[in-house]
C-alpha cells in the first residue's frame, strides 16, 4: 500500500470514528410517542403505574396479561372474580373479544378500559359514544372527580392531551365519575372562547358487574404520574372492586413489539426459536471453520508444449523456399559431426585412415559401410554448390547410420 492510499485510509477512519463517537455521547431525543407498555420508561408508557400496582391494589394478585382477550377469556377460571385493566390511546375489540368480554362482566367481574374512544359491539352495547373538539394547538385541560370525597381536586394537563368526552350515554346504567373541563377556540368564529365541561369518566352497569370508562389514557402515564398527578389515577382505581386477582392488559398497546416476518409463527414458539436460532449459530460456525481450513484452489498449469517438431518444420519450409540446398546440406554436416563426437567420441577432424576404424570400432557398424559414407561426406563437404537431390541423398545416409 503506497503512502498516498494510507493517508485516505487514515482520514476514512477518522472520520468514521467521529461520526460513531458523536452518535454515542449526544443527547438522545425524548420519545413522545404513545406506548403505554408496562415496560416503556417513556412520557407516554406505564413503567410507573405497572409498577406500583402492588401498592394500589394490596390485597390482589397482579396478573399480566400479554394475549389477546378472547385467550385469557376462554382460559381463565370462571368462578373467580376479578378486574380487568386495560390502558392505550386507542383500543378495539373484535366481535368475539366484545362478547367474551361483555359475559366477564355479566358475571360479576370488572373490567377498566382508559382510552381516547371506545368503538364497536362493545359500545354500541353499552350506548356510550366518545368524541372529541379538534383544536390546532394543545390547551390544557383540568380533570375532576363527582365524588363527595374528590370534590374540590382538580387535575391539569396540557401536552400530549386530547379533549376526548362522551357526548351519549345511557343514563339508566351509567353513572358519571368525572369531568374534563377546557376552553373552546373556534378560530374561524368571532365569537369569545367557550369554557366546555363533558363528561370523561362514567361506570356502566352491565349484568353483574360494571365497565369503567375513561377518556383520558394520558393521565395513566409515565409523565403524569411523575408531575404530580398520580392522585387523579389513585382516585379512580379506587372504585375497582375489591377482587382477588386483577388483570393487567400489555397485549392491546401501540407500543407493543409486534413481529410482522414471515418467520413469526417459528419465533413465537419457544422450542421452534430456540431450534431456529441453533441453526444459525451453527451454520455459521461452519462456514467459518470451513473457510479456514479449506484449501486454496490449485490453477492448473497446462505443460510446456514440445515446438520442436513444429521448429523444424519452420526452419525447413524457410529453406525450401529459398533453394538454398548448399546451407542446409553444411548444418546437417555440422550437426552430424557433432552427433558423432557426443555420440560415439571420436575425433572428427582426423584423417580418414584413423577415423573410419575408430568409428566402425565404436558404432558397430561394418568397415566398408562406414568407409564409403565418410568418403562422401567428404566429396559433399569439398563441393561449392549443391543440388536438392543431393540434400536428399545426404539425409538418407545419415538416417541410415542413426537407425
Amino acid at each position: 500500500m503506497d503512502k498516498r492510499s494510507k493517508i485516505i485510509l487514515g482520514i476514512f477512519c477518522i472520520v468514521t470514528l467521529t461520526i460513531i463517537v458523536t452518535e454515542i455521547v449526544r443527547p438522545k431525543p425524548i420519545n413522545w410517542r404513545p406506548s403505554y407498555t408496562a415496560a416503556d420508561k417513556i412520557p407516554f408508557g406505564c413503567f410507573v403505574l405497572y409498577n406500583e400496582l402492588g401498592a394500589l391494589f394490596e390485597d390482589h394478585e397482579i396478573r399480566t396479561v400479554e394475549e389477546s382477550v378472547y385467550d385469557l377469556m376462554t382460559k381463565r377460571d370462571t368462578l373467580e372474580r376479578s378486574n380487568y385493566v386495560l390502558i392505550n390511546n386507542y383500543i378495539y375489540f373484535d366481535d368475539q373479544e366484545s362478547y367474551q368480554l361483555l359475559a366477564y362482566v355479566k358475571q360479576g367481574n370488572t373490567v377498566f378500559i382508559a382510552a381516547n374512544q371506545l368503538n364497536g359491539i362493545l359500545a354500541d352495547t353499552l350506548n356510550v359514544y366518545a368524541t372529541s373538539d379538534y383544536s390546532i394547538v394543545e390547551d390544557t385541560l383540568r380533570l375532576d372527580m363527582t365524588h363527595n370525597k374528590f370534590k374540590g381536586s382538580h387535575f391539569e394537563y396540557s401536552r400530549g392531551m386530547g379533549n376526548f368526552h362522551f357526548t351519549s350515554v345511557d343514563t339508566a346504567n351509567t353513572t358519571i365519575l368525572g369531568h374534563m373541563n377546557y376552553i373552546w377556540e373556534d378560530p374561524l368564529a368571532e365569537k369569545p372562547d367557550e369554557e366546555r365541561r363533558f363528561p370523561n369518566f362514567i361506570k356502566t352497569k352491565f349484568g353483574k358487574g360494571s365497565f369503567y370508562l375513561n377518556t383520558a389514557p394520558e393521565a395513566f402515564s409515565n409523565y403524569y404520574m411523575l408531575r404530580g398527578n398520580s392522585t387523579y389515577v389513585e382516585h379512580a382505581f379506587s372504585y375497582l372492586e375489591t377482587h382477588p386477582a386483577l388483570y393487567w392488559d400489555d397485549y392491546k398497546k401501540s407500543g407493543r413489539v409486534i413481529i410482522n416476518s414471515p418467520m413469526r409463527f417459528v419465533l413465537n414458539q419457544a422450542a421452534l426459536k430456540w431450534s431456529y436460532y441453533l441453526t444459525m449459530v451453527g451454520l455459521l460456525l461452519f462456514v467459518i471453520f470451513r473457510a479456514r481450513r479449506q484449501q486454496r484452489i490449485i490453477p492448473v498449469i497446462e505443460p510446456l508444449k514440445n515446438s520442436s517438431v513444429e521448429f523444424a518444420q519452420t526452419v525447413g519450409t524457410l529453406y525450401h523456399q529459398n533453394k538454398d540446398f548448399t546451407d542446409i546440406i553444411n548444418k546437417k554436416l555440422n550437426y552430424f559431426f557433432e552427433y558423432l563426437r557426443s555420440r560415439h567420441y571420436v575425433d572428427t577432424n582426423q584423417p580418414l585412415e584413423k577415423l573410419v576404424p575408430e568409428l566402425a570400432a565404436k558404432s558397430g557398424k561394418n568397415l566398408e559401410e562406414i568407409k564409403r559414407l565418410m568418403e562422401y561426406l567428404t566429396f559433399i563437404k569439398n563441393k561449392k554448390t549443391h543440388s536438392e537431390a543431393e540434400s536428399i541423398e545426404l539425409s538418407k545416409k545419415i538416417n541410415a547410420f542413426k537407425n
